[in-house]
């Protein structure tokens, strides 16, 4: 299984990600877990999680977190500013699934 943490500032729009990232994943039949959180909850999911994708206007944060939770081998990246935009569940999911495959982690 592959655990996703989406976070922003407060959480509300990677929320409305999220729900539309796990019924992409249901249709599919995608062994994932996505969940949403603000940003100052993240590391309260530091060993729950395999990839962390921050908001695209937190994107210069990504080294922040990177180091944070580099004992966890939590990936982290930001999600691309027009999937952000349109809600694109489908394409953010995509895109967390080749970054964790691209960076070793396995899924199944």
């Amino acid at each position: 299984m592959l655990r996703i943490l989406l976070a922003c500032g407060i959480g509300a729009s990677t929320g409305f990600m999220a729900a539309n990232m796990r019924k992409v994943a249901k249709k599919k039949h995608l062994d994932v877990e996505v969940h949403a959180v603000s940003k100052s909850q993240v590391m309260e999911y530091a060993d729950k999680i395999d990839v962390l994708l921050l908001g695209p206007h937190f994107s210069g944060e990504v080294p922040k977190y990177q180091e944070e939770l580099k004992t966890n081998h939590v990936l982290v990246t930001s999600i691309n500013p027009d999937y952000y935009a349109s809600l694109d569940g489908e394409n953010i999911l995509k895109d967390a699934m080749k970054f964790a495959k691209d960076n070793g982690k396995i899924i199944s």
